[in-house]
């Protein structure tokens, strides 16, 4: 059986696309997935049965050799550290909304990573 990689599955849509170790781009149907199976991510190594169809190869069925690397942190900071960390967010937010009632907005460089430190804040609260 080919192996190969997910390269994307839309789990609202009901399929996706495989391309396998040769290159070839495999459809990849809902009734493909194994049981219990509902969503894949891309990257993730599997194996499967390949049929020929009418718009070309397509999985019949999928087996899941290894999941994809996860790209979410493995570490929350403590309670303490985001105390900390929030703390100073406070005094440089501060910082830019006086400059802002004065009319000036922060630079863009300062801005853009104003919100790089916004969205990881944002991140390691929600986790």
């Amino acid at each position: 059986m080919p192996t190969g990689r997910i390269k994307f599955y839309d789990s609202t849509k009901g399929f996706g696309f495989a391309q396998t170790d040769e290159g070839e781009e495999v459809h990849v149907p809902a009734s493909a997935l194994p049981a219990g199976v509902t969503e894949l991510r891309g990257g993730t190594r599997v194996e499967f049965g390949v049929a020929e169809g009418r718009r070309g190869k397509q999985a019949l069925s999928l087996r899941v050799l290894d999941a994809a690397p996860s790209v979410v942190r493995n570490h929350r900071p403590g309670a303490t550290e985001m105390a900390v960390l929030m703390e100073d967010l406070i005094t440089w937010l501060d910082q830019a909304s006086n400059g802002l009632r004065r009319g000036r907005y922060p630079q863009r460089a300062q801005a853009q990573k104003m919100a790089q430190v916004l969205r990881r804040v944002a991140d390691d609260l929600e986790a």
